[in-house]
C-alpha cells in the first residue's frame, strides 16, 4: 500500500500515542490464557505387587540405573555399552529430541513480533494518455521505495503461550521417548544375549548326546553282527541317532540368526561377532533376590508412562490454542520507509528520484493497532475446539491405559521369574535322574539284563530333559531382564545426556547452522 507522508513533528506526536496504546495492549496480554489447565488423571494402582511377599523379591527401592551389572558378566557389559553408543534407532530418537527443541524455539519466537521485514523496490509506472482527470500529474514516472515493517499479534488470549506450553511438553515427551528407546535397547541386548548363551548350551548338549547315542548305536551294531541281538535294536539306535543329528543344524541356524540380531542392535551389519562374544560362554548367575520397590513409585518413573502424561499435557495446551481463535486478535502494525518518484514534474529541481529517496521529505510511516474477529465462522472454530478436546480425552485415556499395561508387564515378569526359577530346580533334578537312568540302562543292556528299548527310552528322556533345562535357564535370565524392563530400569543417569555423538554433531554443523543447540542439549525435567 502507499504510505502517507508526515512531518517529523507529527511523527513524534503520533508515535507517542501509538506507543501508549501498545503499552496498554501489552499489559492486557498478561491475562490468563484461555483453555483448561492440565490435571494429571488419577489411576488407581495396587499398593503392593501381587508376588511381593515371595522370597525372591524385596520392596526396597530398586537400583535401576545399571541393573545388568549385578549379573557380573563382562561380555554383557561390553555389549550393552557398545549398543548404547552405536545403535542407529537410539541415535534417531536422540535427533528427534533436537528436532523438538528447535520446534520449541519456533513456538517461543511467536511471543515477539511475528513479522519483521526489510523491503525495497523500484517500479516504472506508465499511465494511459486517455486516463481522465490526470491534470498536471505525471503519467510516466519511476517510483523508489525502501523501508521496514513490523507486525506483532499481541498474545491477549494466551494462544502463543499455550503453543509454547504444548511445544515444551512435546520436547519433554521426545526425551521420554529417547529414554524409552534406551531402556528397550538395553533389555533387547540382554534378552538376545540370554538366548545366545542358552542356545549355545543346547547345541553343546545336543552334540554330547549325539556322541553318546553314536556309541550306543555302534554297540548295538556290533551285537547284531555277532548275533547277540536283533537287527531291530541296531535300526532303532540309528533312528534315534539321526533324530538327534537333525536337531543340531536347527540349533546352529537359530544361533546364527540370534548373532545377526545382536549385530544389528550393535549398529553393525550381520557378520561375525564372536570377537565380542569371546567364544562360547555360560549364562550369568542370577542374584538370590531382586528389589522391586512399590508400584506407585516404580510406574511413575517408567519413560512410557511419563511420555503418555506429557503427550496429554501437550494436547491439553492445544485445546487452549483452538479456543483462542474464538476471540478477536489484536495486532500492532508499523512500517517506516522512504518513498520518492522520478518524473517530468517531480524532478524539476534537477535531482533524480534515487537522490531524493534519502531526503527528509521522502520519509513515510504507518503505525497503529488492528483487530480481527472471525465471528461468523459457521461453527468451524468451535468444532476445531471439539476436535482438540476429543484428542485430549483420548490422550488421558491412553495415559491410564499405559499405566495399567505397565503394571501388568511388571506383574507378568515377576510371575515368569518365580515360575522359571521353580522349573529350574525341578529340571535340574530331572536331568540328574535321566542321566543316571541312561547310564544304568546301557550297562544292563551290555550285560544282557535289559533289552535295547530301555536304552532308547532312557537316552531320549535324557536328551529331552537336557534341552528343556538349558532352554529354561535362558528363560530365567530372560524373565530377569523382562522384570527390570518392566520396572523401567536402564535409562536413569545423573550425567547430562548427549543425544547424538560427536561425529554426527560435526556433520550437522557443517551442513546447517545449529548455533549452540547441539552443544547444549535439553535436560530432563
Amino acid at each position: 500500500m502507499h504510505l502517507s507522508q508526515k512531518k517529523p513533528a507529527d511523527l513524534h506526536k503520533n508515535l507517542r500515542s501509538v506507543l501508549l496504546t501498545a503499552a496498554v495492549t501489552a499489559l492486557l496480554s498478561a491475562c490468563a490464557p484461555v483453555g483448561p489447565d492440565f490435571v494429571r488423571p488419577e489411576v488407581p494402582v495396587n499398593p503392593e505387587w501381587l508376588d511381593a511377599e515371595l522370597g525372591e523379591f524385596e520392596t526396597d527401592a530398586a537400583d535401576l540405573e545399571a541393573w545388568w551389572q549385578v549379573l557380573e558378566d563382562p561380555v554383557l557389559d561390553e555389549l550393552i555399552a557398545t549398543a548404547r553408543r552405536e545403535n542407529n534407532n537410539l541415535e534417531i530418537a536422540g535427533l528427534r529430541v533436537l528436532e523438538s527443541q528447535a520446534r520449541l524455539n519456533i513456538a517461543i519466537g511467536n511471543k515477539y513480533p511475528q513479522q519483521q521485514v526489510l523491503a525495497g523496490n523500484v517500479s516504472a509506472i506508465g499511465a494511459s494518455e486517455t486516463t481522465p482527470n490526470t491534470g498536471t500529474t505525471d503519467t510516466n514516472f519511476t517510483e523508489f521505495n525502501v523501508g521496514a515493517s513490523v507486525v506483532w499479534e499481541i498474545d491477549f488470549w494466551g494462544r502463543f503461550r499455550r503453543g509454547i506450553e504444548s511445544a515444551d511438553a512435546g520436547m519433554l515427551a521426545s526425551i521420554a521417548s529417547y529414554d524409552e528407546a534406551l531402556l528397550l535397547l538395553t533389555a533387547q541386548v540382554a534378552d538376545v544375549y540370554a538366548l545366545i548363551r542358552a542356545t549355545e548350551e543346547q547345541l553343546r548338549l545336543a552334540r554330547d548326546s549325539y556322541a553318546i547315542q553314536e556309541r550306543s548305536y555302534k554297540i548295538a551294531e556290533v551285537l547284531y553282527r555277532n548275533g547277540s541281538s536283533s537287527e531291530l535294536d541296531a535300526l532303532q539306535a540309528k533312528t534315534q541317532l539321526l533324530g538327534t543329528a537333525a536337531v543340531i543344524p536347527d540349533l546352529e541356524t537359530s544361533l546364527r540368526q540370534l548373532k545377526n540380531a545382536l549385530a544389528v542392535l550393535l549398529g553393525r551389519t550381520p557378520g561375525n561377532i564372536d570377537d565380542i562374544l569371546k567364544g562360547e560362554g555360560d549364562l550369568p548367575t542370577i542374584p538370590d533376590s531382586v528389589a522391586v520397590g512399590i508400584p506407585a513409585n516404580v510406574l511413575r518413573q517408567r519413560p512410557d508412562v511419563r511420555r503418555a502424561e506429557l503427550q496429554a499435557l501437550a494436547q491439553n495446551a492445544l485445546v487452549g490454542v483452538a479456543e483462542a481463535d474464538l476471540y478477536p486478535s489484536f495486532t500492532l502494525t508499523g512500517s517506516l520507509g522512504l518513498t520518492a518518484a522520478e518524473g517530468t514534474t517531480s524532478t524539476s529541481s534537477g535531482d533524480s528520484g534515487a537522490d531524493r529517496l534519502f531526503s527528509s521529505d521522502s520519509l513515510a510511516y504507518s503505525i497503529g493497532p488492528t483487530f480481527v474477529w472471525p465471528f461468523l465462522n459457521y461453527g468451524r472454530i468451535r468444532n476445531n475446539v471439539r476436535v482438540q478436546d476429543a484428542r485430549l480425552q483420548q490422550s488421558l485415556i491412553a495415559y491410564r491405559e499405559t499405566v495399567i499395561q505397565a503394571a501388568r508387564e511388571v506383574e507378568d515378569a515377576m510371575a515368569a521369574y518365580v515360575g522359571t526359577q521353580a522349573q529350574d530346580v525341578i529340571l535340574a533334578e530331572g536331568v540328574h535322574t535321566a542321566r543316571r537312568s541312561a547310564e544304568l540302562s546301557l550297562l544292563r543292556y551290555q550285560e544282557g539284563f535289559a533289552d535295547y528299548q530301555r536304552v532308547l527310552q532312557a537316552q531320549q528322556s535324557l536328551f529331552g530333559q537336557q534341552q528343556r533345562y538349558a532352554a529354561n535357564r535362558g528363560n530365567v535370565l530372560r524373565s530377569f531382564v523382562a522384570l527390570y524392563r518392566g520396572l523401567g530400569g536402564g535409562w536413569q543417569t545423573t550425567a547430562p545426556t548427549e543425544f547424538v555423538d560427536e561425529e554426527t554433531r560435526q556433520e550437522m554443523q557443517e551442513r546447517s547452522n545449529w548455533g549452540d543447540l547441539l552443544d547444549n542439549p535439553p535436560a530432563r525435567r
